[in-house]
């Protein structure tokens, strides 16, 4: 039993995380995030965005950064 258990982790050892992928790497399981809010938005998502504090903003990027070497997140474009 324990031989099986071991030869299984070996055949799907890529979807675990190491040193150099933190993540793992399963790949073909993308998910599609869609918006269960329909136009008119209403006004708690209309409401601009607040400015956050530079030492907060720093943060952000750095980590936003670390998420798209990842690949995690990606850049889209306005019409995406």
């Amino acid at each position: 039993m324990k031989q099986k258990l071991v030869d299984l982790l070996f055949k799907y050892k890529s979807s675990f995380s190491t040193d150099k992928e933190p993540l793992g790497s399963i790949i073909g399981n993308e998910l599609d995030i869609i918006l269960n809010v329909e136009k008119p938005y209403p006004p708690l998502l209309r409401r601009p965005a607040y400015p956050s504090s530079p030492r907060a903003g720093e943060g952000l990027k750095v980590h936003i950064k670390e998420l798209m070497d990842l690949g995690v997140l990606r850049r889209v474009g306005h019409n995406e």
